[in-house]
């Protein structure tokens, strides 16, 4: 049945089958019609009593004192809702019965009972006779647990509510109201497909244990059975009978079976493995053809409404193969509520085999129950040959209890999650309910039990730890120490809304809690070594890198503000150390005493003798551009990094503290394998962004303690969009020039003394200005083009790709010979820019004394920096001197960078390209086994035209300058190369930079191909 989508994550609306909160239930729920071809909804109160449409205000506050909030995604809002009854309002009777009800129901809570009074059952009276053994329910919660946060990992954004999580060892599957199923890459975090699987909400997500089925059921009678590597989806399961919305699955490995809990009331269950329930896809018995008793009933006159068909239907994809449940596999009234959980564990009780697995179910009648599983065939029904039975062991609880919302497993104690925050702790040896735990104000609507605590999600928003009984190792095998008490160890906010969904995992020994919410967003938490409450500190296991990257950029190391220059000596302070710890010699060189230090460290190799290893230098820089944070233009601390829909956000992620984390840890990862045979050279310094101050002259002054260079490597800029890899080959030069015109007088007033008598300073600055260049934006400084390199054949067929691309991509972007112009233009000719004027005195009608501008000049590879100097100082103090004005002139060189034009045919491009290659899967072959990592690329065409055409990263120039690239070629002889780590969209420089998660990963990996083979 189709919920109400909630759009405002503060509402009280939950998005989650999970949280119907049904009125308890009653003796007289059992009088309900058995008949099993019944298509009618039970409306019995277990099941959750309908509330007409018209008092639905007046319900919700009657019930809200029962059930904390009244959930309009109950069946109420569809029976009387939905097309099936639109516009017509629920007789006089029904009203008034409904509103006694929820009047009863307000009244009898007033008095919450400790403890229930049993009530024998079958089976299961034993269990109900015993005793609680201890009772610690509380009215509010224990205001002594802590509550730190652990880190929020990544934050993945989706446009609907978050119902259902499951998580395989590369993928994070999330069940949504919009019954798609959205799929990110797990560690990366990269959004990698979303799946249309049902046509209206996702309410449960099952990933089987050897992962090689994930299961889905949704506000709707038919399941899914996808492939968690392919997503293909393999099977389409439906029953023979209207069982409403299937709120809970199971999945029994030795049985091959899957157990349904459903709105109805009952379980049912298929085998995947019997061919006999193969049916084709028009099965006259099939949901979506046959006639339902309720929905297509006819009204008088002989019409019916028709059914609902969305653009959306469309989308779910067929299944390979399409199962039916037999009429007989089903066990009616398992609960007298609806079926809200279960799950499979193995041996939980002495009444079971040890590797014998049991069934157990929770329902809205406040019970739990645990099923002997059977390969017997069901004593009744029409079925022939049915697989499989279950056979009711025992029952917990009382059919007149609040909800059971969720159940996890500990060996054999079963906890459950209640209404209004309850936790239920149950042996089930003896069968007794050991302890009560007041958790959170809302709902418990998931558990799990891992890493050898028990984790708790409220429909208040809250996270909640707690120690359990056992000393032990959860159930990913990580060894935990925790005390034996049960405590909150911690508390805290995770969403703004209702918790649905979470689940647990360990990747790359990071231990991983997943939430899902009604806020539209899934939270991944880093939960390893995370503050605890009289609790001994654990062994934190953690890729180091995002820890160190996390570190690294809440150092504000701004150069360009002396106000940071302490943060910026404690940011070379935090390299150094982590370098060290790492494995590096380490020296901090001082640049003098107005400039930020150059942190130096050398990495070993292995290979013996050491003057027969290769030498690579890694350049980097650890300064960063100033980030206005009262702007209000970041949507988080830009210094404190922030993990969102598969990016990391702050200052510096991306230019340059990403790279250099990838780079530094490719290292320690040859070192660990110890397959490092090169030396690595680090030099990261503190002023790029201001020029590159004092750099020459220290690195001058300590080559002798840098050794020599074989190749020069930096990662500093990005592709050229978002999708396609990318190596940078050239780089443009840049000169820096202040123009100055003084008057020998002091300001003037232009009124008192203005005549065309004087030579003001101003006016002979923007004459001289206008000098540069004409207004085709061609530079007038006599020699400023000779020595610029011809374009070779092949430069300009990389020219045609790239803008082949761009236009493909974005095809306003065209025609594509000006794309092409604009490309060459900005990439490989020189251009002259006058940034900004200056005048002295306040602003009024002056005759300034003073007169400045500020000007660049981008250079290309066959430009000389000093020749550019020398001409374009000579012209101007000529093209002055021509002035025969009485003011003066100066022309200062603020700072310079030679252009750089590498060889991507050489050994170092090579290698890179090969990385490349191997990392994002460009060949086909993707080293990482997660398929969102390729890329798609054109051919690119080879310079033998027989030959088949093969795929490369984009080699690329760019219009902007790092001063040191071309220097430390010069410097050490050595030839340099350029990667990229980035994507076009990473905002360096501006508000919200960023870099994805994927694009880290990959880095460090080419970085360590690199390393390895250079």
């Amino acid at each position: 049945m189709e919920p109400l989508q909630n759009q405002n994550p503060s509402s009280s609306t939950t998005s989650k089958a999970s949280s119907y909160q049904p009125l308890r239930s009653s003796q007289s729920s059992r009088g309900i019609n058995s008949d099993s071809t019944s298509a009618a909804p039970s409306f019995g109160s277990g099941s959750g009593v309908p509330a007409p449409r018209d008092d639905k205000q007046d319900m919700a506050l009657c019930v809200e004192s029962v059930r904390q909030s009244f959930d309009p995604w109950s069946a109420q809002y569809y029976y009387y809702s939905n097309e099936a009854n639109e516009g017509q309002a629920p007789c006089k009777g029904c009203t008034k019965i409904f509103k006694a009800r929820a009047a009863a129901a307000a009244a009898s809570s007033a008095t919450v009972v400790a403890q229930q009074t049993p009530h024998a059952r079958g089976i299961g009276a034993a269990a109900d006779s015993s005793p609680t053994m201890t009772q610690n329910r509380t009215g509010s919660l224990d205001d002594e647990c802590p509550d730190e946060a652990p880190d929020m990992m990544q934050e993945l954004r989706h446009d609907g509510s978050v119902l259902a999580l499951a998580v395989s060892d590369r993928y994070i599957f999330a069940g949504t109201s919009k019954g798609e199923i959205v799929i990110w890459s797990l560690g990366t975090y990269q959004h990698v497909k979303t799946i249309q699987a049902h046509k209206r909400s996702v309410l449960n997500l099952l990933l089987s244990d050897d992962g090689k089925y994930l299961f889905s059921s949704a506000c709707e009678p038919i399941l899914g059975v996808w492939c968690p590597k392919t997503f293909i989806r393999l099977y389409e399961i439906y029953s023979t009978y209207d069982v409403g919305d299937v709120f809970s699955i199971a999945w029994s490995p030795q049985h091959q079976t899957l157990y349904l809990g459903t709105q109805t009331q009952d379980i049912q269950w298929i085998s995947l493995n019997d061919p006999t329930r193969q049916v084709p896809r028009d099965s006259p018995k099939h949901p979506d053809i046959r006639q339902h008793r309720f929905f297509d009933s006819r009204a008088v006159g002989g019409t019916s409404t028709p059914r609902r068909m969305e653009e959306h239907y469309a989308l779910i994809p067929k299944a390979e193969t399409v199962l039916e449940i037999d009429s007989s596999a089903i066990q009616r009234y398992a609960h007298y509520g609806w079926v809200f959980c279960m799950l499979i564990a193995k041996g939980p009780t002495v009444l079971a085999d040890p590797d014998e697995e049991i069934l157990i179910s929770g329902g809205g009648d406040g019970t739990i129950k645990l099923w002997r599983l059977t390969d017997d065939e069901p004593e009744y029904g029409e079925g022939d040959g049915v697989v499989g039975n279950i056979e009711e062991m025992m029952v917990l609880g009382h059919d007149d209890s609040e909800s059971v919302m969720s159940l996890a497993i500990d060996g054999s104690f079963l906890y459950a999650g209640k209404l209004r925050g309850i936790i239920e702790l149950w042996d089930l040896d003896t069968k007794q309910k050991l302890r009560v735990i007041k958790a959170h104000d809302g709902n418990v609507n998931t558990l799990n039990m891992s890493f050898g605590l028990l984790w708790s999600g409220g429909t208040g928003g809250s996270i909640a730890k707690h120690s359990t009984v056992h000393y032990g190792r959860g159930k990913n095998g990580l060894l935990q120490n925790v005390s034996q008490k049960y405590q909150c160890l911690n508390r805290w906010k995770a969403h703004e809304g209702k918790i649905l969904s979470s689940a647990v995992t360990v990747h790359a020994t990071e231990q991983l809690f997943i939430t899902g919410a009604n806020d539209n967003t899934v939270r991944v938490w880093h939960v390893n070594g995370m503050p605890t409450h009289n609790e001994e500190g654990r062994e934190v296991q953690e890729d180091m890198m995002i820890t160190s990257l996390r570190e690294f950029v809440s150092y504000k190391t701004i150069s360009s503000r002396p106000e940071f220059t302490e943060d910026c000596r404690k940011g070379a302070t935090f390299l150094a150390s982590l370098f060290k710890r790492l494995g590096a010699q380490v020296d901090v060189l001082s640049t003098g005493s107005l400039h930020n230090p150059i942190v130096l460290a050398r990495f070993s190799g292995k290979l013996e003798p050491a003057n027969e290893r290769k030498r690579i230098l890694f350049y980097g820089h650890y300064d960063v551009v100033p980030a206005e944070i009262k702007a209000d233009k970041w949507l988080s601390d830009p210094f404190k990094m922030e993990g969102r829909n598969g990016y990391l956000y702050g200052r510096g992620v991306s230019d340059n503290k990403g790279p250099i984390m990838a780079a530094l840890y490719a290292v320690s990862d040859l070192l660990q394998a110890k397959q490092l045979d090169s030396d690595i050279i680090f030099v990261i310094e503190g002023e790029e962004e201001s020029g590159s101050r004092g750099f020459q002259e220290t690195i001058r002054k300590n080559k002798d303690l840098i050794g020599h260079v074989d190749y020069v490597l930096l990662a500093n800029s990005y592709w050229l969009d978002d999708d396609v890899p990318c190596l940078t080959y050239g780089l443009r030069g840049v000169l820096h020039a202040t123009i100055c015109i003084d008057s020998k007088r002091p300001d003037l007033h232009s009124g008192v003394d203005g005549s065309n008598m004087l030579s003001e300073p101003l006016t002979d600055l923007t004459l001289l200005l206008s000098k540069l260049k004409d207004n085709k934006n061609h530079v007038k400084i006599p020699g400023f083009y000779d020595g610029i390199l011809p374009m070779t054949d092949e430069e300009e067929q990389r020219y045609d790709e790239i803008a082949s691309i761009l236009l493909r991509r974005n095809p306003s972007s065209g025609p594509l010979d000006v794309l092409k112009r604009s490309l060459m233009a900005r990439w490989r000719e020189p251009n002259l820019t006058i940034h900004r004027y200056n005048v002295s005195g306040p602003d009024g009608s002056l005759i300034s004394s003073h007169a400045t501008a500020n000007v660049s000049i981008r250079l290309v590879p066959g430009q000389e920096v000093e020749q550019v100097i020398e001409s374009m100082t000579q012209f101007l103090y000529d093209e002055f001197a021509k002035f025969d004005s009485e003011n003066t002139l100066t022309v200062r060189i603020d700072n310079k960078a030679e252009p750089w034009l590498g060889v991507p045919g050489n050994y170092i491009f090579r290698t890179l390209e090969e990385a490349i290659v191997q990392a994002w899967g460009l060949n086909g072959e993707a080293a990482d086994e997660d398929d969102s990592s390729r890329v798609a690329l054109p051919a690119n065409a080879t310079s033998d035209e027989t030959k088949p055409k093969t795929r490369k990263p984009l080699y690329i120039r760019e219009g902007g300058s790092i001063p040191p690239i071309r220097f430390l070629e010069k410097e050490f002889n050595a030839p340099a190369a350029h990667l990229p780590c980035g994507q076009a969209s990473d905002a360096a420089h501006l508000d919200n930079e960023r870099l994805r998660m994927l694009n880290l990963v990959k880095s460090r990996e080419i970085f360590r191909t690199v390393f390895r083979k250079l």
